[in-house]
């Protein structure tokens, strides 16, 4: 039996470049989501400042 989560979808993050992969938790907000965690979402503008 093949494991389940093998096809999630996958975004980049807008903050450190990296990919992440869809949680149950955002299956209602999915296309909504930008960052992969909280550090990220709260570093949004620093990041931001920085390539300005």
């Amino acid at each position: 039996m093949p494991h389940k989560k093998a096809h999630l979808p996958q975004k980049i993050c807008l903050v450190c470049n990296r990919p992440f992969s869809w949680r149950k938790k955002w299956e209602k907000v999915w296309d909504d989501v930008k960052y992969c965690s909280d550090r990220c979402r709260n570093n949004r503008n620093k990041s931001n400042q920085a390539t300005s």
